[in-house]
């Protein structure tokens, strides 16, 4: 049995849910350990996936937190007693304050123990793992220490692999055929910068715009609607990347390895390194570096959006270079090595 554990943010927890259906395919048992405060706690009792919920304090450097500090103790506990009674054969966390009791304790039991990092930059909890982890499996590269680079590998970041045609998707979606398409995403719960800030730019333009405003500002924000500015709190991402001819969005790992998978040059606005530790900020230099992405720049965005619409082939190619196509198949590969 493969057990998996990860989550508290759909960033953890869908990548590790990908590799659960594929090893499933596979005809391997699997188990997964979730937190009970976690997005995995309402979306885990929707899928056919054994599961077990325990407490998971929040890894936090800057700040003693007795009550977290106090879930984290708990959840090592109810961790140790569930590795005891399922008796996993190996281990993959995606990290998050969800996947690190499981994998402490499987690490401590000496079970073979596969990490996978989302971002370009190693979140706590995988660099607390990372030294007694068997493996460490990367979305994206990243540099490493002799020691970590030495059990890491780049297998890329499990996404939906579904393509539909570009003229397909922008008929289903309502949208001319014959003008480019921008995609606005704020990640899974909007943006409420983004939202404020790139209507007033991108109406001018008269392009075609799609934007996700998030499901929680949707009716704040739905008089933004017009016949060639269409608003949605969620829209079906392979669907409307397939349609999209350049994304304007944050540079969340998920979001990012989708644009990838679709070939899809992007503008990015990463999130502020005080709120994120500076993982969209390397995420933002990862794709920028490989040609698939800018910067965003308010000041100038009219023009940074022509420039990439007039020429989009080299950063679809740069995208390419990225694309996580198969990601799923190979964290399997590498779980079926320790079994």
């Amino acid at each position: 049995m493969v057990l998996l554990t990860g989550g508290g943010t759909g960033g953890h927890l869908f990548p590790a849910l990908a590799v659960a259906e594929e090893l499933r395919k596979r005809g391997l048992e699997v188990f997964y350990l979730g937190s009970q405060g976690g997005l995995e706690a309402r979306l885990l009792p929707e899928t056919s996936i054994p599961h077990a919920l325990i407490p998971a304090g929040k890894l936090d450097r800057s700040a003693f937190k007795p009550k977290e500090a106090q879930k984290l103790l708990l959840g090592l506990g109810a961790a140790w007693r569930l590795l005891a009674e399922r008796r996993p054969r190996a281990i993959l966390s995606t990290g998050g304050y969800a996947g690190f009791p499981g994998a402490m304790v499987g690490e401590l039991k000496g079970i073979p123990v596969l990490l996978h990092e989302q971002n370009a930059k190693l979140g706590l909890a995988i660099r607390l793992l990372a030294p007694m982890a068997r493996g460490l499996a990367l979305s994206v590269p990243v540099t490493l220490s002799p020691g970590l680079a030495r059990k890491a590998r780049v297998t890329g970041y499990p996404v939906r692999e579904v393509r539909y045609p570009k003229a397909e998707a922008k008929a289903r979606l309502g949208f001319p055929p014959d003008k480019p398409l921008l995609l606005i995403l704020g990640g899974s719960q909007g943006s409420l910068e983004l939202n404020e800030k790139l209507p007033p730019l991108l109406k001018p333009l008269n392009l075609p715009v799609l934007h996700q405003l998030g499901e929680r500002w949707l009716e704040r924000y739905r008089h933004l609607e017009e016949e060639d500015y269409r608003v949605a709190g969620f829209v079906d991402t392979p669907l409307a990347m397939s349609a999209a001819d350049l994304l304007l969005a944050r540079a969340g790992a998920g979001t990012l390895a989708e644009a990838a998978y679709h070939r899809l040059p992007a503008l990015l606005f990463p999130l502020s390194p005080s709120l994120d530790g500076g993982a969209q900020a390397a995420n933002a230099q990862v794709y920028r570096q490989a040609g698939g992405a800018e910067l965003g720049d308010l000041a100038r965005l009219a023009k940074q959006v022509e420039g990439i619409l007039s020429h989009p082939e080299p950063y679809r190619e740069g995208m390419a270079r990225l694309s996580p196509e198969g990601a799923a198949g190979r964290l399997a590969d590498w779980l079926e090595e320790f079994l």
